[in-house]
């Protein structure tokens, strides 16, 4: 997916790509682990790959060794999903609550997840996430 930089940022801030999660997607630093959540689920929306492993801790749940198995994973699920909605139901230090609305074909797979986020070599990280029932 391609998006201009005025268009509403994917993240559902309500900000415009350019002033929400473009320049992070562009190598600025998030300052809260609320910015990175909300990046990483824009970086999925629109296939950035590389910035999803990027931000992924290395002794989180998902981080896999083996990089071009987890690229070509994380690609699949990529073009495999349709990423409708974005609710941030809580952020508080190193833990967000969230709402992705996602459908894979017309089946839908939303969830609501409690991600933890730590951090790593003076960044914050994806470390892992509870998908509540």
């Amino acid at each position: 997916m391609k998006i201009n930089s005025t268009s509403p940022c994917p993240c559902d801030s309500g900000q415009s790509y350019k002033r929400c999660c473009q320049p992070l997607h562009n190598s600025a630093i998030p300052a809260t682990p609320e910015a990175l959540m909300r990046s990483r689920y824009s970086a999925y929306k629109l296939g950035l790959v590389a910035y999803i492993i990027a931000t992924t801790h290395p002794d989180g749940a998902h981080y896999q060794a083996d990089q071009t198995l987890w690229q070509r994973e994380i690609q699949e699920f990529c073009r495999s999903t349709r990423f409708e909605r974005l609710q941030v139901l809580s952020a508080q230090g190193d833990t967000v609550v969230f709402r992705a609305t996602l459908f894979a074909g017309k089946r839908d797979v939303s969830f609501t997840e409690i991600s933890l986020f730590r951090q790593h070599e003076g960044r914050w990280k994806y470390h892992s996430g509870k998908v509540l029932p």
